[in-house]
């Protein structure tokens, strides 16, 4: 992707870090233009320099530099800019059905005359392979050996075509497995900061910035490198050279006050702040943090922080780099000079937060003062569903009969475990993970994990038979530092040995419970719960014989495993005896912030980085043992492959688009309730046997213990169209006292599948509209929620309200976003699935349009409503013309 535009307003300047030159767009020369942008939020500073950088009088214009600078007029904008990121972050769940894609595009474009290899990355991508790891594993000390060994076995045909993509592609790189998951590896390896490129002999420097197809990529902003999730589809497009437009956002000021006090972590931190911007409402705004706290917030609780934007319903959440940005550069084993360029170049465009930084203008503010913050868990469905830490218990009693399905009478139950001398009962914590993403590139919480699993060990304590315990660090630099603090062999003690280095428990890849636990769990409907240190515990995700997830801090997953439930205050209980009898409490196992903050710093060395990501392209033994792939430019599809299929996407493309067209006849596929998340909608985790998807894969001779995941089929759209809203927990209000993806297909009120009823609709000729309540599409930049819905024939989705993400990916793939006007809902409207659906308007689409909807009854009778097309911006509507942004993106290359 070309790197600079044609510079309209005269900002290049030269800039000289240790004898070396590199030229930049100068925000304050542009601002002797545009007006004084000083008081600029730094995350929008960023969005204001990739537009000068671009600005060709075009796709980018001066005008567009303006409207940033205006905003500092109303802390706020109704105007929309383009953005390019410097480079695209992807993991295996979302970037092999990338790949995919961009396979099935050269095949696209052979069939438009093009030539295939014009389908190319034109930024850097990066994909990290690390959500294929499951803990089938765990508690042994050949879990992790065996977990890797069990690994290639199911994923050896998609890393194979990973392998492909790595030789066919230019500017993509592959990480194999078993180094880390990506949000920790880009932040301790990939992110620069400061990125630079060398265009016509001239070395240009501009900020590091990226879209990552994962949404929790907001981890790097605790670096200060802005970066949010996206689908895949709008990363696909990205690299492809195609500017995303987006809204200037509102941008939310968190100020951070104080220090936390004794006994607290980080997670507790996040989890507050995660309570608090929730309950404010920032969906589709900026989130910047600033305050006194940050001279003393190590980059590791900002990045635990930054991570959880996605909870919090934020693009996201930004912290400026300032002096211990530079630090933990120094000590994640970044290049000397290049940390001197970062200060140089940042401090030069009035983007280095230190003592004299003028506080910026924002939107609305609000603030926390660090020493209120008191230990808490986040359950048992929501992230933002914070209880403090001595009320867990009583929160779980109530949420047992008022969330969780259980009737009064029957909160009481024993159930004995086959084979053992022990009984669960609702509540029994099954699964005690300290699992990667949001905490294991937190130093201090996994060193204090550490210190209580110590502490523990000495006092002769073991977590209760039942819990399945496992260790997933983030990173190899993890076990280096634990090693290091003789911690590595307490924590084995305890169960909590290494199961795999990625991302498992908190993505659904929790493996399987224990025959008998599941027998004792399903012969009584009993509620189990999890605990782990993740950012995910959606109902459904984590494991389907659990029913209740709370997050919380790595050492309290430890102290959970000693409890075995949800039912006792873990703060007053007696988590175990010693030898001698005495009880021992959770005060008696609790390190000291002085203790652990001692250790992080001797354990945790610049050595350590150095030597791990100095090799960490070259893979385990199994990954080199995969051999070299085809170096075809086109994929040589398998008819037979259960992993890898050619998608239909591309078949009879024509060079010019069909014209768009008004809804007429639709039937609805689902009527859905409030915060339908996009694993409602498309699971990452295991298919049942049952299912549509799982009668697939046995027609195909794929026997049920090699069925791996719905997260590691997404190569093959057969499975994942089937598995399209067919999450075990998620109910369809047109089939009542149902669960798992069920529907009636009209008008005989047939109860099917939806997959079965959506093909019987598409034999009819019959297009199809979901109604979704608030929030609809929540939680992970999952493309396939949005593939799914558009495969089965869906050409609209009515909702309250829609997660940015979400909407974005509908759009690109050539489904209608639709929200109802304030006040009306498929409640108010009394809707009940029988209805024919007709949208007017679509015809001459233009962004934010006001459609007509007709309701026709199934007595005759019919309502119009108004719906706003959630369609945004121009370019949106462009690709919606198209079918979708990769036909659209596909059809210019072809042309050009």
């Amino acid at each position: 992707m070309k790197q600079v535009g044609r510079d309209l307003l005269g900002s290049q300047r030269d800039l000289s870090v240790d004898g070396q030159t590199y030229r930049y767009f100068s925000l304050p020369v542009a601002a002797e233009k545009i007006g004084d942008i000083s008081r600029l939020p730094v995350s929008l500073k960023v969005l204001l320099e990739n537009v000068l950088r671009f600005t060709d009088g075009t796709s980018y214009k001066t005008e567009d530099a303006q409207a940033i600078a205006d905003w500092l007029h109303y802390a706020g904008s109704t105007q929309e800019v383009p953005f390019k990121p410097s480079r695209i972050l992807m993991q295996d769940f979302t970037g092999v059905p990338a790949v995919v894609d961009l396979a099935a595009m050269r095949d696209g474009i052979l069939a438009l005359n093009g030539d295939p290899r014009k389908v190319n990355p034109l930024v850097p991508v990066d994909l990290v392979i690390d959500h294929s790891v499951m803990v089938d594993v765990a508690g042994r000390a050949d879990a992790l050996q065996q977990n890797v060994s069990l690994e290639f076995e199911r994923n050896g045909e998609r890393y194979a075509f990973l392998r492909w993509g790595q030789q066919a592609f230019d500017q993509f790189r592959v990480v194999p497995p078993g180094a880390g998951i990506c949000h920790q590896v880009n932040l301790e390896y990939l992110s620069q900061v400061v990125w630079t490129s060398t265009i016509d002999g001239v070395t240009y420097a501009y900020p590091d910035t990226l879209y990552g197809t994962d949404s929790h990529t907001t981890m790097v902003n605790g670096l200060g490198v802005l970066g949010w999730g996206v689908g895949g589809i709008e990363a696909e497009a990205a690299m492809l050279g195609q500017p995303i437009s987006m809204l200037i956002p509102d941008v939310v000021g968190f100020r951070l006050d104080g220090k936390l006090p004794e006994g607290t972590t980080a997670t507790d931190l996040v989890l507050t702040i995660t309570q608090m911007l929730r309950a404010k409402g920032v969906v589709g705004k900026f989130v910047e943090f600033y305050g006194p706290a940050l001279d003393h917030l190590p980059v590791a609780d900002r990045a635990t922080i930054a991570n959880m934007a996605p909870e919090y319903g934020a693009t996201c959440g930004f912290f400026p780099v300032d002096a211990l940005a530079l630090d933990y550069l120094r000590q994640t084993g970044r290049d000397e000079h290049r940390i001197a360029l970062v200060e140089a170049y940042l401090r030069a465009q009035g983007m280095f937060r230190d003592a004299s930084t003028p506080e910026p203008v924002f939107s609305s503010t609000l603030a926390l003062d660090l020493s209120t913050v008191t230990p808490s868990l986040a359950g048992p469905k929501r992230p933002q569903d914070r209880v403090e830490l001595r009320s867990a218990s009583e929160a779980f009693e109530q949420a047992l009969t008022e969330t969780l399905g259980v009737k009064p009478e029957n909160t009481i139950v024993t159930a004995p475990v086959a084979g053992t001398d022990y009984a669960l009962e609702h509540g029994s914590v099954v699964i005690a993970a300290i699992t990667s993403c949001t905490n294991t590139s937190n130093p201090a919480v996994l060193i204090a994990a550490g210190l209580v699993a110590r502490k523990a060990r000495a006092l002769g304590l073991k977590p209760k038979p039942w819990v399945k315990t496992s260790l997933a660090p983030g990173s190899q630099v993890v076990t280096d530092y634990l090693d290091r603090a003789g911690l590595t062999a307490d924590l084995d003690a305890l169960g909590f040995e290494t199961v795999g280095y990625g991302c498992t428990t908190c993505i659904g890849n929790s493996g399987p419970l224990a025959q008998p636990i599941v027998d004792a769990i399903e012969g009584h409907n009993l509620v189990a719960t999890s605990v782990l240190s993740g950012n995910r515990n959606f109902e459904g995700r984590i494991s389907p014989n659990v029913r209740a997830n709370y997050l919380a801090s790595p050492p309290l997953v430890v102290a959970y495993a000693l409890l075995g439930t949800m039912r006792q205050d873990i703060t007053t209980a007696v988590l175990g005896h010693t030898p001698g009898g005495k009880a021992v409490y959770l005060k008696d196992l609790w390190p000291s912030n002085h203790d652990v903050a001692e250790l992080v710093g001797s354990a945790v060395t610049r050595g350590a980085f150095v030597e791990r990501y100095g090799r960490i392209t070259e893979g385990t033994p199994e990954w080199q043992a995969l051999g070299t792939a085809s170096d075809s430019a086109t994929f040589k599809w398998q008819p037979g492959s259960t992993y890898v299929q050619d998608p239909p996407y591309f078949s009879g493309l024509t060079a010019d688009p069909q014209t768009t067209s008004d809804i007429s006849g639709a039937r609805v596929l689902a009527l859905l309730g409030d915060n339908i998340t996009t694993d409602h909608i498309s699971p990452a985790g295991s298919i049942a046997t049952s299912s549509p998807a799982g009668e697939y894969l046995q027609e195909h001779q794929v026997a049920v213990k090699d069925f791996n995941s719905y997260g590691s089929r997404r190569g093959n759209d057969r499975v994942m169209v089937r598995g399209t809203f067919a999450n075990i927990r998620i109910r369809n209000e047109m089939a009542p006292g149902t669960e798992g993806g069920m529907t009636r297909h009209q008008p005989d009120g047939a109860l099917m599948s939806i997959y079965d009823a959506a093909t019987r609709y598409a034999d009819e000729g019959t297009p199809l509209v979901v109604f979704g309540g608030k929030e609809y599409g929540m939680g992970s930049s999952r493309d396939w929620a949005a593939k799914g819905t558009r495969l089965l024939g869906v050409k609209a989705v009515i909702a309250e309200s829609f997660e940015r993400i979400h909407r974005s990916n509908l759009v690109g793939m050539g489904v209608l976003p639709l929200t109802f006007e304030p006040g009306t809902t498929r409640k108010t409207l009394n809707l009940d699935g029988t209805e024919t659906i007709n949208i007017a308007g679509i015809s001459d689409l233009t962004p934010r349009k006001t459609l007509v909807m007709t309701i026709t009854r199934r007595d005759g009778t019919q309502e119009n409503v108004s719906l706003l097309c959630r369609i945004d911006t121009v370019d949106e509507a462009d690709y919606y013309r198209h079918g979708g942004i990769l036909p659209y993106v596909l059809r210019g290359m072809a042309a050009a």
